[in-house]
């Protein structure tokens, strides 16, 4: 019996360190580097991987979050954003949704966090839906 519980709770504690795991990894950072004789700084981009949670077409934000449990993360974009699917091409905002996996990449410019690549990780579906209409006429 004491075997038992203490199988459970070692599986139970494997499964808490690797979910830790996964969501540490989530999200990674680049180092920003500043050239002494130019005096120039390089922009520090953050990668972000989750759901898209929600998407209004003409606002300025999308709101995305990491994992389940996290509170939605206001993310701003611009002209420059460009959005791809998993091949690596360029598509429109129009396959952009919510409830979309997605890989934010973006920099922070003061408070905000700038898109400047989202990478849709499921291809964006379109369905058509097609209606017809059958008349018999009877004699």
């Amino acid at each position: 019996m004491k075997q038992t519980r203490l199988v459970k709770m070692l599986a139970a504690g494997i499964g808490c360190a690797m979910a830790l795991g996964v969501a540490l990894a989530q999200e990674t950072t680049t180092t920003t580097t500043t050239n002494p004789a130019t005096g120039t700084t390089t922009e520090s981009t953050t990668t972000s991987t989750g759901t898209i949670t929600t998407y209004t077409p003409g606002s300025e934000y999308i709101t995305f979050r990491t994992t389940t449990d996290a509170a939605p993360v206001r993310y701003y974009y611009d002209k420059t954003t460009t959005v791809l699917d998993p091949e690596g091409r360029v598509v429109t905002w129009s396959a952009v949704r919510p409830d979309l996996p997605a890989t934010v990449y973006y920099v922070r410019q003061g408070d905000r966090m700038i898109v400047r690549k989202i990478v849709l990780t499921k291809p964006a579906t379109v369905y058509e839906k097609k209606e017809t209409t059958t008349t018999t006429e009877r004699p």
